[in-house]
């Protein structure tokens, strides 16, 4: 594509670095809550189709578009869905999101910890009466974390094996 519009090859080049470097951060942020992953990892694959290295069709871009937008909603759904699925309040969700930036700076299991203690503080400062009610929506918040992140891990994963097999081809 590029020779098309007139590129020469350092462009292809620049694009490869600039779609690889979108892709890493994608996956990092399959984990950040701070980055949006999905459509970071999406955006290096569109920047990647632009080299003419790469054999990514159009259809496969909105394909993945569309696969990152529905990951990207579900990544905010799952947590409320199974924090009140277990009897939670939006506090033990909320509490779930402020562990998790809080795990972050602690060591590598402060982000698996962290948001399970963030939505049991949240459950106890909604109702300190039922710890037994708490610990199980705290439960809930964090299977609903686990189960958005992982779907993003797996599909920046996804992201990055279309990716270099596009350019394999």
């Amino acid at each position: 594509m590029c020779r098309v519009l007139g590129y020469n090859k350092i462009m292809d080049y620049v694009f490869i670095a600039i779609a690889f470097v979108l892709l890493v951060l994608g996956l990092v942020g399959a984990v950040l809550p701070v980055l949006p992953g999905p459509p970071i990892a999406w955006a290096g694959l569109l920047v990647g189709h632009f080299s003419s290295f790469s054999t990514f069709s159009v259809t496969g871009l909105v394909v993945t578009g569309i696969a990152a937008a529905v990951v990207t909603v579900l990544d905010y759904v799952f947590p409320s869905i199974l924090t009140k699925a277990s009897g939670g309040s939006r506090m033990g969700s909320l509490g779930c999101t402020i562990g998790l930036v809080v795990g972050l700076f602690l060591t590598p299991i402060g982000v698996i910890v962290g948001p399970f203690c963030g939505a049991f503080i949240g459950e106890m400062m909604n109702d300190n009466t039922d710890t037994t009610k708490a610990l199980k929506a705290a439960l809930g918040a964090f299977l609903g974390f686990l189960t958005g992140t992982g779907l993003k891990l797996i599909l920046a994963g996804i992201f990055i094996w279309i990716y270099i097999m596009s350019l394999a081809m």
